[in-house]
């Protein structure tokens, strides 16, 4: 079937249904209608909404699936195998406002923070009104959510924070529109003022007990980290991840359990886990850890679309015993005699495809926020001023590779940080994202199919000017004068 864009300056005029994580469902009527406000009269009203938000979340077009592989694809620790399968811009950059500019992005996100905005507005209607029903959680969960949208949006649109801030981030969208909007981007700089604010008004507002499936006081401060070194913003950044790893309750996955952490739902690391479920937002044949499988690996229609880099295959070779190798298997690469680990099956439960404990091995959920990203960036954060803080939460996760010598305050630097980075988080979307906001260069393993790639060269830093996408051509139509402000090169 076919899919169309809405584009953001229409999307007001649609009659959007979400529906939850196998919570049941709710119509939405248009946000620019009279009664809109009708939709959500109590909590529980509310938490449909809430559901509807995460499963919207969870489409192929975001964390579902796209989200990550963009990541990982774009920050050279995926390659093909072979061109055609699908989703080889990606890789290769082939991307232009009217091919390939992956819209889905925008139409998915924009459509869920418009839902989310309706969700906002409402319960401030009904707490202005005198409502008694405590929806302090929904409309924190709400703002996070926002936040963490904006933040998606902006880094994939925009500039990083750090290079030129002043430059074009994505229209602020914070109301149910009128059918004649048209809203421009603001600047990057406004993007995360607005991002910063709805981290720091939400987080009142949540419990601090787990919520599986949910967004909880940790999650936000988990955002906050992850916003604050993107804006190197260290001290914050630093403050925000020691909140979660003190006072979370979350702890570190063993090496005995580190492999098996990825059969089981909602574990002990995990900070933000979207539920996927079967017959509800189970993606199938499109999901994630179908994407990642070797080829015909379960089923015939696996096409192997990525694998490993041989960058990243040396980065995890320093250590033959360390324990990520566990959801690492044979690649269509391999050989008798000589195997090649570059499938990455942490989205298929194991490398038997054992699933999460559900009907099928493709409704495995997404893990958004897990407690070892917070290490990292804790290390990170604490390296410029406090050396021995930076090696004790980096040596917690490089023990992972136990043949690998302890960082110590005389060898640690931010290189080694960024490798344990990769090796922890691979197919986890974050590889792309740490290299541009640090401009480093990102060189493509181009050579594992012999192929050129015309639409960019081997090695970028973000002075690249496909480092960031297109506005869609759907929009531009839509609403012309964004065309003024389309990303340069396009």
């Amino acid at each position: 079937m076919k899919k169309y864009i809405i584009p953001l300056s229409l999307s007001i005029l649609a009659v959007v249904t979400i529906s939850s994580c196998g919570k049941g469902f709710l119509d939405v009527k248009p946000s620019n209608a009279t009664d809109a406000g009708t939709s959500v009269q109590t909590a529980a009203d509310a938490k449909v909404m809430i559901n509807g938000i995460m499963r919207n979340m969870c489409s192929s077009n975001y964390y579902g699936r796209n989200m990550f592989m963009y990541g990982d694809a774009k920050g050279g620790d995926l390659t093909l195998y072979s061109q055609g399968r699908g989703s080889d811009a990606l890789y290769t950059f082939n991307h232009t406002a009217n091919s390939n500019s992956y819209v889905g992005f925008w139409s998915t996100i924009y459509n869920n923070i418009l839902q989310t905005n309706s969700l906002i507005q409402s319960i401030e209607a009904l707490q202005a009104a005198g409502s008694i029903e405590n929806f302090d959680s929904y409309k924190g969960q709400a703002l996070t959510a926002r936040a963490m949208m904006y933040f998606d949006l902006v880094r994939i649109y925009g500039k990083t924070y750090t290079d030129n801030n002043s430059s074009y981030g994505v229209p602020l969208v914070l109301t149910p529109l009128n059918a004649s909007a048209q809203p421009l981007r603001a600047s990057v700089a406004e993007t995360y003022t607005q991002i910063l604010k709805d981290l720091t008004d939400a987080a009142p507002l949540l419990p601090k007990t787990k919520t599986n499936g949910y967004l909880n006081y940790y999650a936000n401060r988990a955002l906050q980290a992850r916003v604050y070194l993107t804006m190197d913003q260290k001290p914050e950044a630093l403050l925000a991840a020691e909140d979660i790893i003190t006072n979370g309750g979350y702890t570190l996955y063993s090496n005995a359990n580190w492999v098996s952490s990825w059969s089981t739902q909602f574990g002990a690391e995990s900070i933000f886990e979207l539920g996927i479920f079967p017959n509800e937002s189970d993606l199938g044949v499109s999901s994630l850890g179908f994407y990642l499988r070797r080829k015909g690996h379960g089923n015939s229609s696996a096409l192997g679309w990525f694998g490993a880099s041989d960058y990243f295959l040396n980065r995890l070779s320093q250590d033959p015993t360390d324990v990520r190798w566990g959801v690492m298997d044979d690649d269509e690469l391999s050989t008798p005699g000589s195997p090649r680990l570059g499938s990455c099956y942490k989205y298929s439960g194991s490398v038997d495809l054992a699933g999460d404990g559900k009907a099928t091995t493709t409704a495995v959920n997404i893990k958004v926020i897990r407690l070892s990203e917070i290490y990292l960036i804790a290390a990170e954060a604490a390296l410029p001023t406090d050396r021995l803080k930076a090696v004790g939460y980096l040596n917690a996760i490089r023990k992972r590779a136990p043949a690998l010598a302890p960082a110590t305050t005389a060898t640690i630097n931010l290189d080694m940080i960024l490798e344990e980075k990769s090796k922890e988080l691979f197919a986890e979307g974050a590889r792309y994202f740490d290299m541009i906001r640090l401009n480093r260069a990102i060189t493509f393993n181009d050579e594992i199919l012999g192929i050129t790639v015309p639409t960019r060269p081997k090695t970028i830093d973000r002075s690249f000017n496909k480092s960031i996408l297109p506005i869609p051509v759907d929009e531009i139509n839509a609403n012309p004068q964004i065309g003024d402000q389309q990303n340069e090169g396009y």
